[in-house]
């Protein structure tokens, strides 16, 4: 994404809190001897956020083993995904938590006693928001922490923590990129949203900022409001493989006037980067569109992360055809992008 502007702004809604541990997480100072309890309002602030989907880690600088041991002690440790303890700078352990977890690092907070290390991450990371350790026991009731509340984002730790299994997996496989795919077992399906997905399609559209096509967001009111439109259809994406189920996925907005489907919106979730989940998404759409006799076209509103999902509709055969505005429109050449790649089980229902 070179040439890019980068991110230098928090996104609207937290997807992570990323703590410090020494006078943050516990009283006290793991090295000197002195740690003790967690701090009032912190185990409130955990499983409040964690109910909610926000994730949580840890960036320290500790011993990692010791850190790790007073984490199980009190009782905590299953709540902090992919842990980042060392005594390499903390703006270096926050990235390592965004890139681990795949979130963009304006999802992010960092929560430290120390000022001096607040600035060090802010004056790095810019658009990470920095908050000191006394607003601990407030975190949920700030702006931001508040996404909605769905049963998948109440397993949104599961789902990371099987994703750790994955990532383990394929670092492990010794092979081509496409046969470590095929072993995966990957079952895709693509169908009609019903009123059951309206919260967590929302939350997709508010989250969801590197793997959207247009930007649009919509709370479930307005997109039940869609779903009788004759003019409108509203899929979504679902995903699993044989260490469990990703959930709902993606999100995509169907327009029509009889002559075309006019993909309005188009998002995934980062959790399915590097599957080509979207070619697969594209591929069907086409086949579907042709049974019906529509040509396929696509809107692209370019934004500072979101080249990863131009890229996808170009590598698919999208080609641009014109502007309206800001907003690129694309249509799929005549013969192109109705394969299914062969290692994804893809369902239809719509």
């Amino acid at each position: 994404m070179s040439g890019e502007p980068a991110v230098t702004a928090p996104a609207a809604t937290v997807k992570c809190v990323v703590w410090d541990l020494d006078e943050t997480l516990w009283e006290g100072v793991l090295a000197e001897g002195t740690a003790g309890g967690l701090r009032p309002g912190v185990l409130e602030t955990l499983r409040s956020l964690d109910r909610r989907g926000v994730l949580h880690s840890v960036a320290s600088k500790n011993e990692p083993a010791r850190a790790r041991d007073r984490l199980e002690q009190l009782g905590v440790a299953e709540y902090f995904l992919c842990p980042q303890i060392s005594w390499e700078p903390k703006s270096a352990l926050v990235a390592a938590v965004a890139e681990q977890l795949n979130l963009g690092l304006d999802s992010l907070v960092f929560i430290d006693d120390s000022a001096f290390e607040r600035a060090e991450v802010a004056d790095v990371h810019p658009q990470v928001r920095c908050l000191d350790s006394t607003a601990a026991a407030e975190l949920a009731d700030l702006p931001g922490f508040d996404p909605p509340v769905t049963a998948e984002a109440a397993g949104r730790r599961r789902l990371y923590r099987e994703a750790e299994v994955r990532r383990d997996y394929e670092e492990s496989f010794q092979g081509p990129r496409a046969e470590f795919l095929r072993t995966l077992g990957l079952r895709l399906t693509v169908a009609e949203a019903t009123p059951d997905d309206l919260l967590r399609a929302a939350e997709l559209t508010e989250r969801t900022h590197q793997l959207n096509t247009t930007g649009l967001v919509f709370d479930a009111a307005e997109l039940a409001a869609l779903i009788p439109r004759p003019d409108q259809t509203l899929l979504v994406i679902t995903l699993e493989d044989r260490f469990g189920g990703y959930g709902t996925v993606g999100v995509v907005l169907l327009g029509t006037d009889g002559t075309q489907w006019r993909i309005r919106l188009f998002l995934m979730s980062c959790r399915v980067m590097g599957r080509n989940v979207g070619g697969a998404v594209l591929a069907l759409l086409a086949r579907e569109a042709d049974a019906r006799g529509l040509d396929l076209t696509a809107d692209f509103l370019a934004n500072d992360v979101n080249r990863p999902m131009y890229m996808v509709y170009r590598l698919a055969g999208f080609e641009e055809i014109g502007r309206e505005g800001e907003v690129q429109r694309l249509r799929l050449r005549s013969g192109a992008g109705r394969a299914n790649p062969d290692y994804v089980e893809l369902h239809a229902l719509i």
